[in-house]
């Protein structure tokens, strides 16, 4: 192959300023880029109310629901802000406060069936978008390997329980 189209010779590695960056721009870069056509997505999809925030809190509500202090432990938020986003929620009609069920006066935050639409929707578009990503990039691309060795670098930096991803976005 020509030395100057191939992408992993050293002539075209050292003209291409992306290859120079460092690891943590490359990495926003692309988490920027897949948020931003998600999102886009998503609002195609009927959910143009929702912002990346609002998935965040949906993911960390897990199928079972969270207290809101629960909640703001695992989003890395303050108890006010995991409060805010879930009085948001409610208004919008994806999660509901219940009694908890160990009694109290705790409330358990769990998604409605709104909610769980949403992210039966969503975990689709996330699906159909790494696929087409995958096709974008072509033969050899290996997405699953891409996956494992970003596994292993979040758990060589952040040990078996990484830190939460929060939604300051």
């Amino acid at each position: 192959m020509d030395p100057v189209s191939d992408p992993e010779s050293p002539a075209e590695a050292e003209r291409d300023p992306l290859r120079q960056a460092e690891l943590t721009i490359l990495l926003g870069l692309a988490f920027q880029l897949l948020l931003g056509e998600f999102t886009g997505r998503l609002a195609s999809a009927g959910y143009g109310d929702l912002r990346p925030a609002h998935g965040f809190a949906f993911q960390a509500l897990g199928p079972h629901g969270a207290t809101s202090s629960e909640l703001a432990r695992r989003l890395g938020v303050t108890k006010q802000a995991a409060g805010q986003l879930v009085d948001d929620l409610e208004r919008r009609g994806y999660v509901r406060r219940e009694p908890h069920p160990a009694g109290g006066r705790r409330k358990l935050v769990v998604l409605t069936e709104a909610g769980h639409r949403h992210l039966a929707v969503a975990g689709g578009v996330l699906h159909g978008l790494e696929t087409e990503l995958a096709a974008r990039l072509g033969p050899g691309t290996d997405l699953d390997r891409l996956r494992g060795e970003l596994t292993r670098v979040i758990r060589e930096l952040g040990g078996e329980t990484p830190p939460p991803l929060r939604p300051v976005w």
